[in-house]
């Protein structure tokens, strides 16, 4: 099944300022995410971020935030799992109920927050996709981990650019004109 934009829903999970800075290959995480959202903005795809404790782990930061198109919703929680929240269950039902049943998901920590959601979307009746080169944890066995359990359960695991041009669909045209550089 591929990706389709008219379909999809963008969920950012706790990029947040005392948790990156111990995230393995958090530059590189941080660079496909921002590359998700400007093909999010350019396409229409909503976007939700999420924030794991702030009062303890700070916002998002500022280089995700400052991406965020301006129809984004940013939701605290202090549930591990974004699907045990009411407030994003909320926003991914009322997505869900306009035709967007595709979940594609990014951020931290891969082996908790990350998967828990990802599996209880799924169980959910969701179609979920988590973007493994936007997805990380503080050790790479943490995410690998994360990356067989989520396989298992029938999650799709995809990349930043398989994202970018399912969503595109064709290269004649002004989206992909306009995101192409990006991939250079």
């Amino acid at each position: 099944m591929l990706l389709d934009a008219k379909r999809s829903h963008l969920i950012i999970v706790d990029l947040q300022a005392r948790l990156m800075p111990a995230i393995h290959e958090g530059e590189t995480i941080l660079r496909n995410v921002r590359i998700l959202l400007e093909a999010a903005k350019r396409l229409g795809v909503p976007v939700t971020v999420t924030e794991q404790y702030p009062k303890g782990l700070g916002t998002t930061i500022p280089p995700v935030q400052e991406a965020l198109p301006a129809q984004a919703v940013t939701l605290a929680k202090t549930t591990f799992s974004a699907a045990r929240n009411p407030g994003i269950v909320e926003r991914v039902s009322g997505l869900r109920g306009g035709g967007r049943s595709q979940l594609v998901i990014c951020g931290t920590e891969a082996h908790i927050c990350v998967l828990q959601s990802a599996l209880e979307f799924k169980t959910s009746g969701l179609e979920v996709f988590v973007v493994a080169d936007a997805v990380s944890s503080r050790s790479i066995h943490s995410v690998n981990a994360a990356c067989a359990r989520l396989l298992h359960a029938g999650c799709q695991w995809v990349t930043t650019e398989m994202v970018a041009f399912e969503w595109m669909g064709e290269a004649a045209t002004e989206d992909f004109r306009a995101l192409a550089p990006l991939f250079r």
